[in-house]
């Protein structure tokens, strides 16, 4: 065994060791462990690190069970029961994170990362994991709300559970370790492994590459905003397809804003190209709402070009585009007719 190994159990594997065991090897003290997939306590022992087996959660020691009836543990201000995934990401989650993005583990981005990361991609996991539902069965049935169709064969655990399965298209495999068993569904498990942390890792690259560095525009067209408008309650972010609301809504709390003086319009450019057409949209209520602080005039909405641009009268140039029907967002061929707009509708 190498001096570093990493043990998990044998037989059927799930979703979150699989991907506690990919990201305990992005680590340089974990690059090279070797696996023990095993129940036998006595090389569980010999082991350097365990994780979804033993019946122990002690990181001094590097044990990460969740199977113990006592074991409660939950990532900070959430409610989800972790599984091992969840434990070995609380632990080594911003290690992994500043390793990948070459900043200090202390760096304020590798928090932000950090708890977007278990939000996004790992919560999911460990509620998978430990028989948590998104929803209250119950609460849908009294509200009378059913399926359309089933969506559980697609998500990243039932891939993983067909991976138990010996593979019908690569049957070489298994004819090949016929006379070793474990060895073929240990070949498995690294399958596994990899599908989960190729995920984790496209997740983790995103959010760093695109996710963050979106929030330092919206941030700072945010503390800029009575610039733009005197209401304080435009954003203007400027280039096309930078992901705002998410971080509009977390910076807005951490302003502390009142409910009044919260932002109700964001404008920006369609493309990167120049002399492209601009947007206006309303901000939704919360992330997840279709409710928004402000539409859209109603007299605007399902309105479009020049029938549009009688509508918003001679204090907007010619060039108006659309307002769509729900008066959630409109358009304009340039950067002063959307600003105009915005403007009318701030006013009204």
């Amino acid at each position: 065994m190498s001096p570093v190994n990493i043990g998990t159990h044998n037989g059927h594997f799930h979703a979150d060791e699989a991907l506690a065991v990919y990201m305990l090897r992005l680590l340089p003290e974990y690059s090279s462990a070797s696996l023990v997939r095993t129940r036998d306590p006595s090389l569980l022992d010999q082991c350097h690190t365990v994780v979804d087996v033993g019946g122990i959660y002690d990181d001094s020691k590097k044990r990460y069970d969740h199977h113990q009836r006592e074991f409660t543990n939950t990532f900070p201000e959430h409610k989800t029961k972790l599984s091992s995934a969840g434990l070995v990401y609380m632990h080594y989650g911003r290690a992994i994170i500043a390793q990948h993005t070459q900043l200090p583990i202390d760096h304020q981005d590798v928090q932000l990362l950090y708890l977007k990361l278990y939000d996004d991609f790992i919560e999911a996991i460990d509620a998978n994991d430990n028989g948590v539902s998104k929803y209250d069965s119950s609460k849908l049935e009294e509200a009378g709300i059913a399926e359309k169709f089933k969506s559980g064969g697609i998500t990243l655990p039932a891939l993983v559970g067909d991976l138990n399965h010996e593979d019908p298209l690569n049957p070489g495999v298994s004819r090949a370790t016929a006379d070793q068993p474990q060895a073929e569904e240990d070949y498995r498990f690294g399958q596994a492994s990899a599908l989960m942390g190729n995920a984790f890792l496209r997740k983790l690259h995103g959010a760093a590459t695109a996710w963050l560095p979106a929030r330092a525009v919206v941030k700072s067209a945010f503390d800029t905003r009575e610039s733009q408008h005197p209401s304080g309650q435009l954003l203007v972010l400027p280039r096309a397809g930078i992901p705002w609301k998410e971080h509009l809504y977390n910076i807005e709390q951490e302003a502390g804003i009142d409910d009044s003086k919260k932002i109700l319009y964001t404008i920006y450019p369609e493309k990167e190209e120049p002399g492209t057409k601009w947007r206006i949209q309303a901000v939704s209520k919360d992330m997840n709402s279709f409710v928004n602080r402000k539409s859209l005039p109603e007299p605007w909405c399902g309105v479009r070009d020049a029938e549009l641009d009688q509508l918003l009268g001679p204090d907007v140039e010619d060039g108006a585009v659309f307002v769509h029907a729900s008066g959630f967002i409109g358009g304009h061929k340039t950067e002063a007719g959307v600003r105009a707009m915005a403007a009318k509708a701030l006013a009204g």
